[in-house]
């Protein structure tokens, strides 16, 4: 194998220096990004961060292709290559809009800056869709637990609503703002299991009820914006050429 990044190849095995080495925008996702809490005030160990990278386009001529999804270095650090992160976000995949939307930015390059420019072109009303499937497992769970008398995981619950209040926003406003400081009292409150569950399950509801409401008078389109994320992939493509 011979040209630009044929070297890197053999360095797929170190899966996380690899993405780190291509790296073109890294966040911090979770409550400090939401609003719920002071990075400074969460343990190192527990910050997630995640990230997208870009290979050398070269690399994707070969019968061994460069990952799409890379955990580490650490627990904490989740990455995807850039195709990969695009079709989740055309999706609407949550954890995909909460890097897109995320505030705490470690590091963006230009491409990185370009992505978030990108945005609105990803948002369109399959985020109803996402958020709820994102979220109906473990609001079953929680109800299922409540039922046979036993304690559902609060900080997952919280979670639930964090969620489905970030999705109900999206499709009322058409716009991406994880901003969770004005419900930060109530959700610690869930999260620490001292709101009754009736209260909980009914703030879920509601939420699952205007989502509902609120894709039949989204600004969104029904679909992304395809051909912008294409136009822009390929662009990338071109420019990493003999990266």
């Amino acid at each position: 194998m011979t040209g630009p990044g044929a070297d890197e190849a053999a360095d797929f095995a170190d899966a996380a220096a690899f993405a780190g080495r291509h790296t073109v925008l890294s966040v911090v996702v979770g409550a400090p990004a939401h609003g719920l809490a002071e990075l400074d005030d969460v343990p190192a160990d527990q910050a997630k961060h995640r990230g997208v990278f870009v290979p050398p386009t070269e690399l994707f001529w070969e019968f061994d292709k460069p990952p799409d999804t890379v955990a580490g270095p650490g627990l904490d650090r989740v990455s995807w290559e850039l195709e990969r992160f695009c079709r989740s976000a055309l999706a609407a995949d949550p954890e995909a809009y909460e890097v897109l939307g995320s505030p705490l930015v470690e590091s963006c390059t230009v491409i990185g800056a370009e992505l978030r420019e990108l945005t609105v072109a990803f948002l369109s009303q399959r985020t109803a869709d996402a958020y709820r499937r994102a979220t109906a497992t473990d609001y079953a769970r929680a109800s299922a637990a409540m039922a046979a008398g036993g304690t559902p995981r609060w900080g997952q619950v919280a979670g639930v609503i964090r969620l489905l209040t970030v999705g109900e926003r999206v499709l009322r406003t058409g716009e991406l703002d994880l901003d969770m400081t004005a419900d930060r009292e109530p959700l610690s409150a869930v999260a620490d299991g001292q709101l009754p569950w009736q209260e909980t399950q009914a703030w879920v509801e509601s939420l699952r009820d205007r989502t509902a409401e609120a894709v039949l008078r989204s600004p969104l389109p029904a679909v992304p914006n395809l051909a912008a994320v294409r136009s822009w992939l390929r662009s990338v493509r071109r420019r990493c050429l003999g990266s």
